[in-house]
């Protein structure tokens, strides 16, 4: 018996060496390997009968060619047949504030919105709040459990908010590091960010209103080695038992418009399309600002079609490889053209709602002042400008 059953061995070792994977019977008496089913390169065979010789080689008696291959399955994503776009709202920031302090002190260096500014962005016809937050402060040692006070800070907005039946999208604010370290480097490695996230899917699993925002914008680092980082943050939350959509950035700040670019390196358009998520419920991640350089440090647009023209290629790219997208950051000054791009490019969404799965403007939150792009309203009641052109797309 045990020289059979390396006799059998011996022929499944000969399978994998030539990249075969097969579902096989081995017939001891006339040497016959029965294969049901066999898999060579991208090719289906079946019914196979393989004869093995004294010398382990593999012959074939009989087989069934394989069928003309059916076309790859897109990837299963949150599905729309809305007019409209499914999420629409805005960032609150502030406990992202203060990096050059991390950790330190609360009501500083960075602050959490408070449950009831919600309520005014509510009452305007949005339903989804991006929180950005820093990862340093949630887990000061790598590996170990979350500090108890800025976990009870994030966990008192995610509940207060989706309470209100806002879709909160929580967003370590990190730029794929930890205290300057790249996640994937021997400081950071991808299984400190797996860690980190299986801790945060177990805190949230519970709650389907809660979006698991994998990082906000990788950048100077290969795209590969990011994709290697979020797939292993991708089965970290999946092993927790977390089913809650993920949204997942690309490399070089996720921009739109440069996601086919190759300046950072291998594109985005090109590695991303290997995210690995066994629920099959991943949105795509990208900001844009209508700026000359797409940076956000400036209140001028380019022109009045400028938000439209940067998301048209990324659009032909999720419709091609069967994604849908979140524009997790947009903003523009307060400006005739800025007023016409963005309103533009707000009706360019709503119109490929079939690929867009919503947008969150950049930003609002109680310690904004005068920022440019602000739509914290003053007292807590009067719109900012800028309001005056998203209110008629949170409908």
């Amino acid at each position: 018996m045990k020289k059979l059953f390396t006799t059998f061995t011996a022929a499944c070792i000969t399978l994998a060496a030539h990249n075969v994977s097969a579902q096989a019977v081995f017939t001891p008496a006339d040497r016959l390997l029965r294969v049901g089913t066999l898999t060579i390169g991208s090719e289906i065979w079946t019914d196979l009968v393989l004869r093995l010789d004294n010398d382990n080689r593999l012959s074939i008696v009989s087989a069934k060619p394989p069928a003309t291959p059916a076309a790859p399955a897109t990837p299963s994503t949150p599905t729309s047949t809305s007019t409209s776009t499914q999420w629409r709202g805005v960032n609150l920031a502030g406990a992202d504030f203060g990096e050059g302090s991390l950790p330190g002190t609360y009501g500083t260096h960075y602050i959490y919105p408070e449950v009831s500014s919600v309520t005014y962005f509510r009452n305007k016809g949005m339903n989804t709040i991006r929180l950005p937050f820093r990862w340093e402060r949630l887990q000061p040692t790598l590996m170990q459990a979350f500090n108890a006070t800025e976990l009870g800070r994030l966990t008192t907005f995610v509940n207060g908010a989706t309470a209100q039946g806002m879709t909160v999208v929580i967003d370590p604010h990190n730029y794929a590091r930890w205290h300057g370290k790249i996640i994937g480097s021997s400081e950071v490695p991808n299984t400190a960010f797996a860690d980190f996230w299986s801790r945060l899917a177990t805190q949230f699993k519970g709650n389907n209103k809660v979006v698991f925002g994998l990082m906000n914008e990788p950048n100077n680092m290969p795209t590969e080695q990011w994709l290697s980082a979020a797939n292993a943050a991708i089965a970290a939350i999946r092993a927790a038992g977390a089913t809650n959509t993920i949204t997942v950035p690309g490399n070089a700040w996720t921009g739109a418009h440069s996601w086919s670019q190759n300046w950072y390196g291998t594109p985005n358009a090109t590695v991303m399309k290997g995210i690995s998520d066994p629920a099959r419920n991943v949105v795509i991640e990208v900001h844009q600002y209508l700026d000359g350089d797409s940076s956000g440090t400036s209140s001028n647009c380019v022109s009045a079609t400028i938000g439209k023209e940067r998301l048209e290629n990324f659009t032909s790219w999720l419709r091609t490889n069967g994604y849908r997208a979140f524009l997790g950051e947009m903003a523009a000054g307060d400006n005739a053209t800025c007023n016409q791009a963005m309103a533009d490019m707000l009706t360019y969404l709503k119109s490929n709602a079939d690929v867009w799965q919503g947008w969150t403007w950049w930003a609002a939150g109680p310690w904004w002042g005068g920022y440019m792009f602000s739509i914290e309203p003053t007292n807590g009641t009067t719109d900012k400008p800028q309001m005056k052109v998203i209110e008629p797309f949170l409908k």
